[in-house]
């Protein structure tokens, strides 16, 4: 993001939620700095440094404001290709990938070497890799701090420190407080002192209902659940070799632009990757009104509608198989029935939560006729498998951080998995903004159109954003696909 003094200053001033997380202000004669919403009073132009990201604030010398906390901020969406490798590794980073195994992993995953990725990631954040690393594991030491009754030491694993005496040393050297400073009386009195609550930040307006709808309507019985107001899930991630498995809760932050997420303590140790998660599924790094913009009037008084994205790409993309030419209701009953029959049994505090989604190995280990008994017919089972064998043997990710144009060749290549899933695969489980399932039923009935070639050419007037326009067409039906 280039930076324009005299704009980011116009926007600071008007405290403009829309700029939210696209820039922050460095302060000089505080020496802290803000994101674009801070309540404070506002400084003279002339005192004021702006930065793309929170962690070239911080690299130049700046620490957190305490009043807008910039650790809440919403993240910037990947809207253009040349920033999608440095985005990608943000991710990684995000989910705690140069942690658990190092730069040199992350470059042979994005397929680049080391030095070209620092490049293109300091061209897009101002900063190294290594330095946007600790910038995060900090930031949300300081959310934890500042809103669980966690232990210092707690926050600090859970935040991604593999050493309490490195976290307490580079605290005090960043933000020149010491941890326990930060703590809040009464923080997180909601729920048990155990569970974590942190805050993740949006750009407004936010279909919060419409969001948690269609979750609701595509909700895996006893994997998810999306009742009172809010969407809770079980979940499972793999860190060093080692499964962590728990659930998690999430519903909006009262008169607040963010969404509150409770976090079982069984998940303490991915607490980076679960939040990455969240804020792909609900997606957090949306700015409504460069979507809206880019619609051509589509979205008028509905800029707040989200592209519903996942926690776990390979589930949704089985359920995407299970869903081919059936109802939103049939296929939510065949992706229960197979969680109950091939996934693990969870404990936790929800009635509606008992079940883990069985992951790619334990699916690879079926066999067509097992799939077979639930209703599935054979040709679904053996596009299952295909499906399980290629996540399982790492030759497709189903995550935003993943390539785009490979992961589609492989999905495209897999016996059953047709254009239409690939591409509603390119929405939830990628991330793509601009995916479109061109022959998808839906989108022929909303546009009153029978030609998917025709369907193309309207849909060129909604680029980049045609996933988007998607979701918009769908809400035009009284049922929308899968």
């Amino acid at each position: 993001m280039l930076l324009d003094t005299h704009s980011c200053y116009r926007a600071f001033a008007a405290r403009d939620a829309r700029f939210d997380g696209r820039f922050f202000t460095g302060v000089t004669s505080t020496g802290v700095y803000c994101r674009p919403v801070c309540p404070a009073k506002v400084p003279k132009p002339e005192n004021c440094r702006f930065f793309p990201s929170a962690a070239a604030a911080e690299a130049a010398g700046f620490r957190p404001c305490l009043v807008c906390r910039p650790e809440c901020a919403p993240g910037e969406a990947p809207s253009e290709a040349g920033g999608r490798l440095a985005d990608a590794a943000a991710g990684l980073i995000a989910e705690g990938g140069l942690d658990e195994a190092g730069l040199g992993a992350i470059c042979v995953r994005l397929g680049v070497s080391e030095r070209h990725l620092r490049r293109v990631f300091r061209e897009r954040f101002g900063v190294t890799p290594v330095a946007y690393a600790q910038t995060r594991r900090l930031l949300l030491a300081k959310a934890l701090l500042a809103d669980t009754r966690l232990s210092v030491t707690d926050v600090a694993f859970a935040s991604g420190f593999s050493s309490l005496r490195r976290f307490n040393a580079l605290f005090r050297n960043r933000y020149r407080l010491a941890p326990s400073q930060l703590r809040r009386p009464g923080a997180d009195s909601a729920l048990a002192d155990a569970v974590p609550v942190v805050e993740l930040g949006y750009r407004p307006p936010y279909d919060w209902d419409g969001l948690r709808a269609f979750l609701a309507a595509r909700a895996v019985d006893g994997v998810e659940e999306a009742g009172d107001g809010a969407y809770r899930r079980t979940l499972r991630l793999w860190r060093n070799g080692a499964p962590h498995a728990g659930w998690l809760a999430v519903s909006p932050a009262a008169g607040k632009n963010a969404l509150r997420v409770a976090v079982a303590p069984a998940l303490l140790p991915v607490l980076p990757a679960v939040l990455a998660r969240v804020s792909h599924l609900f997606d957090l790094s949306c700015d409504p009104w460069a979507v809206a913009a880019g619609l051509s009037g589509l979205a008028d008084g509905q800029e707040g509608v989200r592209l519903p994205g996942t926690a776990e790409g390979f589930e949704t993309t089985v359920r995407a198989i299970l869903g081919q030419q059936v109802t939103v209701a049939g296929a939510r009953t065949l992706a229960g029935r197979f969680a109950a029959a091939f996934g693990a049994p969870l404990s936790t505090p929800f009635a509606g939560l008992t079940t883990l989604f069985p992951d790619p190995a334990t699916v690879a280990a079926l066999s067509v006729e097992a799939i077979a008994t639930l209703g599935v017919i054979a040709s679904r089972a053996r596009a299952i498998l295909a499906l399980a064998e290629a996540v399982r043997d790492g030759r497709l990710t189903l995550a935003p951080t993943a390539d785009l144009a490979a992961s589609l060749d492989t999905l495209r290549a897999l016996p059953g998995v047709g254009e239409w899933t690939a591409q509603y695969v390119a929405m939830r489980a990628l991330g793509w903004p601009d995916a479109f399932p061109h022959g998808d039923g839906g989108l022929k009935k909303a546009l009153g159109e029978t030609d998917p070639k025709r369907i193309l050419r309207t849909a060129e007037a909604w680029r980049p954003w045609r996933a988007y326009a998607v979701m918009h067409l769908w809400r035009t039906l009284s049922g929308a696909p899968k």
